[in-house]
């Protein structure tokens, strides 16, 4: 879906889910090293205030020196905060514990839920020309999630595959809902994505049985595996494309990617 105000925009995909430790960070990551991969320029937005997707992508901590808190509380130039990784087509902002406060700070702010929307949509933006823009968003519903979603024309939801996984999705969906209704009336949910997925456990099929049976299409066809080259990519700082391009893992987010952007074009059909 184009933005009304940028038809030739990047299409924007908040990846969330309140509940941590369900590879929504390694989702983020490895995504958009697969739609790089793929030929498609690819920003993403670290949202969370651990910061694991800038150390996740090599951006050390003292190389943080502007974030994604400058871009949402200060007036900066867009260039002063994109910062590249290793992969050609793929970028990020990256953030700090420093945004943990940003929430206390956006409060006293009217426009507290659109600081994100609107800094994506600076007119230098277009000189980038990404295809996507990913935020990785803090394991809760906080204003920092409330602002991803509003500048956002999707979310999606990984799902870990274990006990009580669809717990939690009620109230995910119900803040999709909520602003839906009141600040981004065209917000849409991209999919919901299994995570750590083991073929031999009975649970993990259960799981997913159960996914499909509630949600339907929403879920996605390709299934991220629980694999070991997944867990270890980023302790060297890369995708796990990069760290083992033939690991089950690698293969499984390139199949996403593929699945995401052939979703995109049916609904731009």
């Amino acid at each position: 879906m184009s933005d009304p105000i940028r038809p030739h925009g990047p299409k924007i995909i908040a990846v969330a889910n309140q509940k941590g430790g369900v590879g929504k960070t390694t989702t983020t990551i490895n995504l958009g090293a697969a739609l790089a991969e793929a030929g498609q320029r690819v920003m993403i937005v670290d949202l969370d205030p651990q910061g694991n997707a800038s150390t996740g992508l090599g951006i050390e901590p003292d190389e943080r020196e502007f974030t994604t808190y400058e871009l949402l509380l200060e007036d900066i130039d867009l260039s002063d905060v994109i910062r590249p990784t290793q992969d050609d087509n793929l970028m990020i902002i990256p953030a700090t514990v420093d945004l943990s406060s940003a929430d206390i700070e956006l409060i006293a702010n009217e426009k507290r839920s659109f600081l994100l929307h609107d800094a994506l949509r600076q007119h230098a933006m277009d000189g980038y020309g990404f295809d996507y823009i990913l935020i990785d968003c803090p394991p809760s519903l906080n204003l920092l999630t409330v602002n991803a979603m509003v500048a956002s024309h999707s979310v999606l939801v990984p799902l870990q595959s274990e006990f009580f996984a669809l717990e939690g999705l009620s109230q995910l969906m119900l803040t999709i809902r909520e602003v839906r209704q009141s600040a981004n009336p065209g917000l849409r949910i991209e999919g919901v994505v299994l995570t750590m997925y083991d073929a031999r456990n009975n649970l993990s099929s259960q799981v997913e049985q159960d996914a499909r049976d509630n949600l339907g299409d929403l879920v996605f066809q390709t299934r991220i595996p629980r694999n070991v080259r997944v867990s270890e990519a980023p302790s060297y700082s890369v995708s796990v494309l990069d760290y083992d391009t033939g690991s089950k893992g690698a293969q499984a987010y390139r199949d996403l990617a593929q699945e995401l952007m052939k979703n995109q074009t049916r609904a731009a059909a």
